[in-house]
């Protein structure tokens, strides 16, 4: 049985995983660089061991992080998301050195982290993808004979691209010949491989999510969907279970897509199956996220199913913990990622000092967070410092529910999100359920007045005016 577990992580997961493992009676081990020496996952771990003076470096480090595990007495590994979690070296390293890794082998990571691979696989399972290349592009002919061929607009990828790097929206012939190079620079440099490849823009789609667990004893569940619409620059803002937009039909319909594509790779541990549709309401497969999610709070609160701990059964060699037919979902769930953001000035980032700190509770209300008063967010790493998750039986007492726990979060000393989502909240398409990823682009006026809408539409009048005055 696991006993020990090393969190090659920090933040939030960091904490989140050491709870898990507290409750399951499992001793945590936590790494550090200086500049967390005073993050609240090294005070909650049952240890914790410094990795270095490099703020970045040291979560990077897969030989040095399995080393640490070995000396320590670890059996596990949790990578958490982000850094190393789906970097099928430090999989193998693990396997390699007898540590138990928590989330699928090494070969599955690399072959669905490859979008060329994972295009491939979903096709032979029968799960529809976006039309596109069918392997990386040997250059920019190919990819404005292809594009014409398909029609604009469309999207240049990264063959290994991840959490919104390395892609860009294609309209035109010119659009194309401008970004390949940029494209072909951002995957070199964020990924370590050149290789892109194009699809078909969807657009204006609905980003929805299926959430699977697998175990080694051929079972394989969904846990519902996950709609993941409201985002900015492909990074998700507010994710939401189930999804308000899907009839139970398609709800069907995607669980069984889900599990076709993990059932096709051997898919092992908990993942993510990601689609996108359309407006003909036709689903589309985008990738698979081999690892623990962000937005894993919604779907733990609508089924009760506690993930990290399933993940933790399934890297030990135990069954899953139920059957498909005994996963219920009730109500409907709804997460904040409260960011160190100001979303007046273009959501610049808000690193410093923490001086006040309360988190919101009361019913249905959860709070995952790396934050505490007095405590300093250093400026190395994602600006996410909190999850809020509320939960409620219906979508109206969700939507009251949610207001009233953003009203109760207290963060001072750094700008947050917070505002934007309570400005969120009064839309009349989002209170309606009615919303796609061109959102946050659709209201722009969101991020510069928190007023009533009255206020807001008297305030556009007067500004329209002072610019006419100004010449503008």
């Amino acid at each position: 049985m696991i006993r020990k577990i090393l969190i090659a992580n920090r933040g939030e997961i960091a904490v989140r995983i050491v709870r898990a493992c507290q409750e399951a009676g499992i001793d945590s081990v936590a790494i550090y660089p200086d500049a967390d020496r005073h993050a609240l996952h090294v005070k909650k771990a049952s240890e914790a061991y410094n990795i270095g003076p490099d703020p970045v470096a040291g979560y990077l480090n897969a030989h040095r992080i399995v080393n640490l595990a070995k000396a320590t007495g670890c059996d596990a590994l949790h990578p958490g998301y982000g850094f190393l979690s789906e970097n099928p070296q430090l999989a193998h390293i693990c396997a390699r050195r007898g540590i138990k890794f928590i989330g699928p082998d090494a070969e599955v990571i690399r072959r669905m982290g490859n979008k060329i691979e994972a295009r491939r696989s979903m096709q032979e399972a029968g799960v529809p993808v976006v039309p596109g290349s069918d392997a990386s592009l040997s250059g920019l002919d190919e990819a404005l004979a292809l594009a014409d061929d398909i029609g604009y607009p469309i999207m240049l990828k990264a063959t290994s691209g991840g959490g919104g790097r390395g892609i860009r929206r294609c309209d035109s012939e010119k659009h194309l010949r401008r970004n390949y190079e940029r494209v072909l620079s951002e995957a070199r440099k964020a990924f370590g491989t050149a290789d892109i490849f194009l699809e078909k823009c969807v657009d204006r789609p609905r980003h929805i999510e299926v959430q699977v667990l697998a175990d080694h004893h051929g079972n394989v569940v969904h846990l519902f969907e996950r709609d993941c619409s409201i985002q900015r620059r492909h990074q998700k803002l507010i994710e939401i279970a189930p999804s308000p937009q899907l009839s139970e039909e398609q709800r069907t319909l995607l669980g069984d897509y889900a599990i076709k594509a993990a059932q096709s790779v051997g898919y092992q541990n908990a993942g993510t199956v990601e689609f996108l549709m359309d407006a003909d309401e036709n689903f589309y497969f985008m990738e698979m996220n081999t690892r623990l999610q962000v937005e894993h709070t919604v779907t733990e609160s609508i089924t009760g199913i506690d993930i990290v701990a399933e993940q933790i059964r399934i890297a030990d060699g135990q069954p899953l913990s139920f059957r498909q037919d005994e996963i219920q979902r009730r109500g409907f769930a709804m997460q904040f990622r409260v960011n160190a953001e100001d979303p007046k000035n273009d959501f610049l980032p808000s690193f410093g000092r923490i001086t006040r700190y309360f988190a919101p509770g009361g019913p249905g209300v959860r709070t995952d967070a790396a934050i505490y008063t007095g405590y300093t967010i250093p400026p190395y790493y994602d600006s996410m410092c909190a999850k809020i998750t509320v939960w409620a039986l219906n979508w109206d007492e969700l939507l009251n529910r949610a207001r009233r726990a953003l009203h109760d979060t207290g963060v001072y000393g750094v700008k947050t999100t917070i505002p934007y989502y309570l400005e969120v909240l009064e839309v009349d398409t989002f209170r309606a359920g009615r919303f796609d990823t061109g959102f946050v682009a659709d209201h722009p006026y969101l991020v510069h007045y928190r007023t009533s809408r009255p206020t807001r539409e008297l305030a556009a009048v007067v500004a329209a005016a002072v610019a006419a005055n100004a010449g503008y």
